[in-house]
């Protein structure tokens, strides 16, 4: 737990720098909550007022000070089919039920589990989401659905954001290309998508509602797939972003607060009419190179947002949608790890299949979630399969011939049992068996079950066998699950 000093000290330690930085991110955060809204298909105030209440709460809560949540696509992206089939109601009952399962993450401390997603998985989620983050753009470039115009306005969108900044940094590129784009659509009158035309926005404060769905067994088995997949997706893409910032100001924070911290901040939400959402890695850098490092900074950027969506709502709504889209093409780009497929010649071969499948499973299914969990269980295959190679047994038999002995090096578990068995020629008549395990780790209740079978085997066939070198460790798992020395263990081999 933060003690009270350093919490007030994360408050008040740069108070200047993360209010003038708060204020950047406001700004940038304004067309990306809407984008997202519109990823998820629903009105743009639902993602205003989601990035408003999870910057807030998160800011109070977190884990992380200097890091920014808000809506993001990474949940968006997994709530379009339940917006779809059922509607907004279940969205916000669906973000209730993921901060509650944030929450029992964060109280279980289920935070350490980051530990076990690899840098490949970490990877392939990324450039999975960046892919769905561009895929969800494709409707606004539907040639049935718009004209030609729309192509040169995304086009010039992106020209202001990529060469803006070679002239000045003060001003977020982004939002530059708003203005610009609005500028010319309505002087010239042209008639394109706005993002009035996708519902309206805000133009009062949030209040609190309960979300207007049965409280039955048929609506939990309803959101639970989608709360689930949120919750899990939402802790993965804050985790990864809390470690980036902590490697940046090199600093160190509490993981299991900080899933406390996003599931208060999605409870929060889902009950003022918001989305889900979690970290944002893009804003959080923003935030960072800004000079944002305390809780004040990302306090700033909800108020603030607020405060220009409420009072400036009507100008918000004539965006032309082709800015949007340009806004979330670059965030796409930027996302995606593009080091990564120079990486694929470089890498082991291991490597880059765990960070392919796992993109290619969330593009497949649309859900990070599933994606990030065929990463992992393909990382601890390899991972199985690369210990199990550094295994080997050598015998020496006595110059009487009349007893051998076994020397096991490596580690033996799972992958390893089939290997150490098959070093064993059970048919030697032998007097006096070793089995040395000193330069070996013994790990589970399979290479445990190894040793019983050849203990048992030699002493069925008249041998008396010893097993040597055993650590404390492996000591500690054969005498707690190992039979060879029960009583009638042997008899009742034999009796098959």
């Amino acid at each position: 737990m933060t003690s009270i000093a350093a919490y007030r000290q994360e408050w008040l330690g740069h108070i200047r720098a993360d209010l003038l930085s708060g204020l950047v991110v406001a700004l940038a955060l304004i067309p990306e909550a809407i984008a997202f809204s519109i990823i998820a298909g629903v009105d743009p105030k639902v993602g205003l007022y989601a990035s408003f209440s999870i910057a807030v709460v998160t800011a109070i809560a977190g884990g992380r000070p200097g890091m920014i949540s808000a809506a993001t696509a990474a949940t968006a992206v997994l709530m379009v089919t339940l917006v779809r089939d059922h509607g907004l109601e279940y969205l916000l009952a669906a973000t209730v039920l993921a901060g509650l399962l944030q929450i029992g993450a964060g109280l279980l401390r289920l935070g350490a589990v980051m530990r076990f997603v690899s840098r490949s998985v970490m990877t392939g989620f990324v450039n999975a989401l960046a892919i769905l983050i561009f895929m969800a753009q494709l409707p606004e470039l539907d040639p049935s659905r718009v004209g030609p115009l729309t192509y040169a306005l995304v086009a010039a969108g992106l020209a202001i954001i990529y060469l803006f900044p070679r002239l000045t940094k003060a001003v977020p590129s982004p939002l530059v290309t708003i203005v610009v784009l609005t500028a010319l659509t309505l002087a010239m009158g042209w008639d394109v998508r706005t993002v009035g035309d996708m519902g309206q926005l805000p133009d009062t404060l949030p209040m609190f509602l309960l979300p207007d769905v049965p409280l039955t067994l048929e609506t939990l088995a309803i959101i639970f797939p989608y709360s689930a997949a949120v919750a899990v997706v939402g802790l993965l893409e804050s985790l990864m972003t809390q470690n980036l910032v902590d490697e940046l100001t090199d600093t160190r924070s509490d993981r299991n607060q900080e899933c406390i911290g996003q599931g208060l901040a999605n409870v929060a939400t889902g009950f003022i009419g918001g989305m889900a959402g979690c970290a944002m890695i893009g804003q959080s850098m923003i935030n960072v190179k800004s000079g944002g490092r305390g809780r004040l900074s990302c306090f700033v950027a909800g108020v603030f947002l607020l405060i220009l969506v409420v009072g400036l709502g009507d100008w918000v709504s004539i965006i032309p949608m082709p800015a949007l889209v340009a806004i979330m093409i670059m965030v796409s780009v930027g996302t995606f790890s593009w080091a990564s497929l120079k990486a694929l010649r470089t890498h082991p071969t291991s490597s880059s299949v765990v960070m392919l499948a796992t993109v290619a499973t969330v593009v497949w299914t649309h859900n990070l979630a599933i994606g990030v969990l065929v990463g992992v269980l393909l990382s601890g295959a390899f991972f199985a399969a690369k210990i199990a190679q550094l295994f080997g047994v050598t015998s020496t038999l006595s110059a009487d011939g009349q007893e051998r002995t076994y020397v096991i090096e490596g580690q033996l578990f799972y992958a390893s049992v089939e290997e150490f068995l098959r070093a064993f020629d059970f048919r030697e008549t032998l007097a006096r068996v070793t089995i040395d395990v000193s330069r070996a780790h013994i790990w589970d209740i399979s290479s445990v079950a190894a040793l019983d079978t050849a203990v048992l085997k030699f002493r069925r066939n008249g041998a008396e066998v010893r097993v040597v070198g055993l650590n404390e460790a492996s000591e500690t798992i054969v005498d707690r699950l190992a039979v060879h020395d029960k009583p009638g263990t042997l008899q009742k081999l034999t009796a098959h």
